[in-house]
């Protein structure tokens, strides 16, 4: 009745929408198994892509073919660029998205895709002969049939519900969770344990009095996420800023006896970056106030939803508290804030391709690898769909180092150090950021997707392009003069000094106030040279890349340098049976630590927590490195 897929992807969150469109346009047929098609890519928390880390992390995903940014553009109601105060490395590109709109396009690009069929269900159980996954059961009595299988459940798996003292089985409010999964995958060994993450009240914009917050607009020239030609942005609709107070703070402590958090009702650990206003109260007491971002959730809804304000209080506190805050005084809730615990799958068990390690051709990707946010789910999910493919047509896997991807970063993270509780990105994470930069993620990245086959001809060709433009507007940087006549003007602008002798427009370009676009506005002889070039729609892009690459040169080369001595750590191989119980001079921590993650290489083992560098020393010796 049913055809044998080569994948199935089970659960159609971010993650699973990423898995499910890079491995069936690689060429296998695969299989969405979701329990309901009306969410497929819906945005379960605030309805924004991108920030501080996220954004580059969904550039890379864009450059490598997937398809979390063009959805972005093509449903977002405004766009910032933060950090620009800082330096590029820091620069992070974040939109507010259309929440039914980005559902809707997602669904609409995988519908587009012939290779993918769709089915409504719960999966129960794995089907697994003599080790390996073969496919799925579901509550339906079906059984589907596969080489691969991926799971991307996010929140679904004996997810639990907590609104003060009241409890119940949710995967998000108003759905129900996915159970016996999670025990049937802990009779084959594999372990698992529980998190916790919330989300905020929902209010009706009607009720609330803007006049009183402070209005935050997008940028005046707004940006994008994709590096193919997405629609541009012309319209946006406003965020705004609110204040909690001691007053409001009082009146959430009255609930905190109620709080199934401080109650002991909730076991799993939730996300440190982004606590419930509770938690961030009594956390940080000596705070008087804490900011509340006030979001639209679309172009014509009247839902907002209030960054911030994550709780799981009894809704009449959370009531209280909200109308306590300026602006505020009248609000009604839609929906209330609430926490919700589930099951996840310590990352420690896969492989840097996402692979189990307790059983082959079983893929875990997202929230179920103890990570928060869209953009992390849907870069796991870009990766276990591309791993998976290239397994099953015995092909070499693809591993990102972490001085090639935040990608590299975030699954290396999870494989060698696991996490305890949800796992978010930060900038600080990486320790080559000036090299992964947003504006330079096809640079890094898209030969990769074309090679694979998840990036287009297109892309790569528009690639190719951008590339050749930064080479001339590099080699002209570096060889043109200017006369002080040319320049001063503009440099007297910036409170430059102005130069007296005809000089490098390099050494000019190097100056903190002077910016590579105002130059080639401000220089003829400049401009002129470069005028063959200047119509192309990618020139701007390729102006601020070069700027980049001149004035932080210095860094880029330390960098560089420093991922290249470190590479002789990635490239010296462990082999998979090494026995680490039998190097008697590592600690017993260290010999069960390195036994349990088996790391793949010596780089890698240098990173898991607990070893130290005796200890590599000592590994190091014993295979004769």
């Amino acid at each position: 009745m049913f055809p044998t897929y080569d994948i199935i992807v089970v659960g159609g969150g971010h993650a699973g929408c990423e898995a499910a469109a890079s491995a069936a346009r690689m060429g296998s047929k695969v299989l969405l198994i979701t329990m309901n098609l009306a969410t497929i890519g819906q945005m379960s928390c605030n309805p924004a892509m991108g920030g501080i880390a996220k954004g580059q992390i969904v550039r890379e995903i864009d450059a490598l073919g997937g398809f979390s940014g063009i959805v972005t553009d093509e449903t977002m109601i405004q766009f910032r660029m933060l950090n620009l105060s800082k330096g590029p490395a820091m620069w992070s590109p974040r939109a507010q998205s259309d929440r039914d709109l980005f559902a809707r396009k997602w669904r609409s690009i995988l519908e587009s895709i012939d290779n993918i069929d769709f089915w409504q269900d719960s999966v129960v159980s794995l089907v697994v002969k003599n080790g390996k996954t073969t496919g799925v059961n579901t509550r339906h009595g079906l059984s589907f049939e596969a080489k691969s299988v991926i799971i991307t459940s996010g929140t679904f798996l004996n997810g639990s519900i907590h609104i003060g003292k009241n409890n119940f089985d949710g995967g998000r409010l108003g759905e129900a969770p996915s159970s016996g999964f999670t025990q049937d995958l802990i009779s084959y060994g594999i372990e698992t344990d529980r998190l916790k993450t919330g989300t905020p009240v929902r209010v009706d914009g009607r009720t609330i009095d803007f006049d009183q917050l402070i209005v935050q607009w997008g940028d005046t020239v707004p940006g994008k996420f994709s590096f193919m030609d997405t629609t541009p942005l012309k319209d946006q609709r406003p965020c705004y800023l609110a204040y909690t107070d001691k007053n409001v703070h009082e009146i959430l402590r009255t609930g905190f006896e109620e709080s199934p958090m401080f109650a002991g009702r909730i076991q799993g650990s939730g996300p440190r970056y982004c606590p419930s206003i509770e938690d961030k109260i009594d956390r940080f007491s000596d705070k008087d106030r804490h900011q509340l971002f006030v979001e639209p959730e679309g172009w014509n809804s009247i839902e907002y939803y209030i960054n911030g304000f994550s709780s799981s209080l009894p809704l009449e506190v959370q009531y209280k508290a909200l109308q306590s805050i300026k602006g505020f005084e009248h609000a009604k809730i839609i929906k209330p804030g609430y926490a919700i615990e589930y099951d996840y799958f310590p990352p420690t068990q896969l492989n840097f391709t996402l692979e189990s390690k307790v059983l082959e051709n079983l893929y875990f990707a997202g929230q179920v690898n103890g990570t928060t946010g869209y953009e992390e789910a849907a870069c796991q999910g870009l990766m276990a769909g591309i791993n998976a493919h290239l397994k099953i047509t015995q092909q070499k896997p693809f591993v990102l180092k972490r001085s090639e991807a935040y990608i590299g970063v975030l699954i290396d993270d999870l494989i060698t150090k696991g996490t305890k509780e949800p796992y978010r990105m930060f900038t600080s994470r990486a320790e080559f950021r000036i090299l992964l930069r947003q504006d330079n993620a096809d640079s890094r990245l898209t030969r990769y997707g074309y090679e694979l086959g998840v990036a287009t001809r297109e892309r790569f060709e528009r690639l190719l392009e951008k590339e050749f433009m930064i080479a001339k507007i590099t080699d002209e940087i570096n060889n043109a003069k200017v006369v002080p006549d040319d320049v001063n003007g503009y440099l007297t602008e910036q409170n430059s000094s102005p130069i007296a002798i005809k000089s490098s427009l390099k050494q000019i370009l190097l100056r903190p106030q002077v910016s590579l676009k105002d130059l080639y506005s401000r220089i003829p002889g400049f401009s002129n040279t470069l005028k063959e070039i200047s119509e192309h729609k990618l020139f701007e892009e390729s102006l601020l890349s070069s700027e980049i690459l001149i004035k932080y040169k210095g860094y880029l080369d330390r960098e560089k340098e420093m991922a290249d001595k470190i590479s002789r750590l990635e490239n010296t191989v462990l082999k998979d049976d090494f026995d680490y119980q039998s190097l008697k001079s590592i600690s017993l921590e260290g010999r069960e630590k390195l036994t349990k993650i088996k790391p793949r290489t010596i780089g890698q083992a240098s990173r898991i927590s607990g070893i130290n560098p005796s200890d590599i020393s000592v590994l190091l010796v014993h295979i004769g490195a």
